[in-house]
């Protein structure tokens, strides 16, 4: 469909044109030297000892439960409300993941106190994922992992840039993951990166995302080794230059389109601020967002299903994050019936409005008009039902 306004947009222009001819010119492709320049530049963003770059955020997620040991009769405790990869992460070491509520209406980020009423004996990590950019309670959670001793995972796929006490998301837990997908504020195609201050956990990650071997074939071209071993059971997670070159570049844009980002939430909170049967969480959310998303929760008075319709019928793209992974049949066959109130709330309520850094003002203003219209039109079906 010919969206007048789509759920988001690529800010893709000359220089990563130029920066992928420049790889195809090189002609070498796979893992290599733009790929160290790129974990170099993403560590010093996040503030990280170490970043490595891997095929995607779900295989950072996997790798990154890994690297900490965490396997059969282990526990994470994770949200609900996330995309399904977040917990699937956790089922490919065959841990559990525990999911429990958020914290409110307001803010959609794992509730601290949540966390403390499923930690037992089994408990090995807590997995944070910073809705939208808003960072989650950091300080607090870490004070419960250190009580605990527990690992703590940062799923910050939405979060690159993001910031909570001037400390960036991917540098407060044990390891940071991080999504470079199409729709991602540093958008690759596909890609992620893993963040960790530990030795010990960079280089688990490094061995295992390229089959477990010594030396990469990189170093074999560039002289620096002529065979390798085998010392972990590893597997294909490596990026490529091409998506790196991608990166280097959308990171050298983060700051400004992030501002950006921020620009139009302002806007939309301004122009939405009257609409009764419509709430806007993370109002006054503290630190700096990298305002990934711009989710919505509309009233109970309000259709859901025929308020989306109502904006596609204008053109205008929206979302739903998320549907919450414990209602899904396969995590409900595997872990039986779940109930957290809030998450199922939001999950029932919440439309995600389009958000990325090209909006023009004509594009904001029209999502605005059109969510105000489209709630009276939604009103009516369930004024009717």
């Amino acid at each position: 469909m010919d969206w007048r306004v789509p759920l988001a947009d690529l800010d893709f222009g000359k220089a990563e044109r130029k920066a992928v001819m420049q790889v195809l010119e090189s002609r070498w492709l796979s893992m290599g030297e733009v790929t160290v320049q790129f974990e170099k530049a993403f560590a010093a963003m996040v503030g990280a000892e170490h970043a490595i770059a891997v095929s995607n955020a779900t295989v950072a997620l996997h790798l990154a439960v890994l690297a900490l040991g965490i396997g059969e009769g282990d526990e994470v405790i994770l949200p609900s409300l996330t995309f399904v990869a977040t917990a699937n992460a956790i089922k490919y070491t065959r841990a559990q993941p525990v999911f429990m509520d958020v914290t409110n209406e307001t803010d959609f980020n794992l509730a601290p106190s949540a966390i403390e009423r499923a930690i037992n004996r089994r408990t090995k990590a807590i997995m944070v994922m910073h809705y939208g950019g808003y960072l989650c309670n950091m300080p607090e959670i870490l004070r419960i992992a250190r009580e605990h001793n527990l690992f703590v995972i940062e799923d910050a796929a939405h979060a690159p840039g993001s910031s909570l006490e001037d400390r960036m998301a991917g540098a407060w837990g044990d390891v940071g993951c991080f999504s470079f997908f199409a729709n991602k504020n540093l958008a690759t195609g596909e890609g992620g990166m893993v963040t960790t201050d530990r030795e010990d956990l960079a280089e688990k990650v490094r061995l295992m995302r390229s089959h477990g071997m010594t030396t990469l074939t990189w170093d074999r071209h560039e002289g620096h080794a002529h065979s390798y071993d085998v010392v972990e059971l590893g597997y294909n997670y490596r990026i490529d230059e091409i998506r790196s070159a991608l990166g280097l570049v959308q990171l050298e844009k983060l700051y400004l389109t992030n501002a950006l980002r921020r620009d139009i939430v302002r806007a939309y909170r301004e122009g939405l601020k009257d609409v009764e049967v419509v709430s806007i969480p993370f109002e006054d959310h503290p630190g700096v967002s990298a305002a990934h998303l711009f989710p919505i929760l509309l009233d109970a008075s309000v259709d859901r299903s025929a308020f989306i319709d109502a904006m596609k019928a204008r053109g205008i793209q929206t979302s739903i994050h998320y549907p919450p992974i414990h209602l899904f049949s396969y995590y409900r066959g595997q872990m039986g019936e779940i109930h957290l109130p809030v998450t199922e709330t939001i999950g029932k309520r919440e439309v995600t409005l389009p958000l990325f850094s090209r909006m023009t003002e004509a594009q904001v203003e029209m999502v605005v008009e059109g969510v105000k219209g489209a709630v009276e039109e939604a009103s009516m079906v369930v004024e009717r039902s």
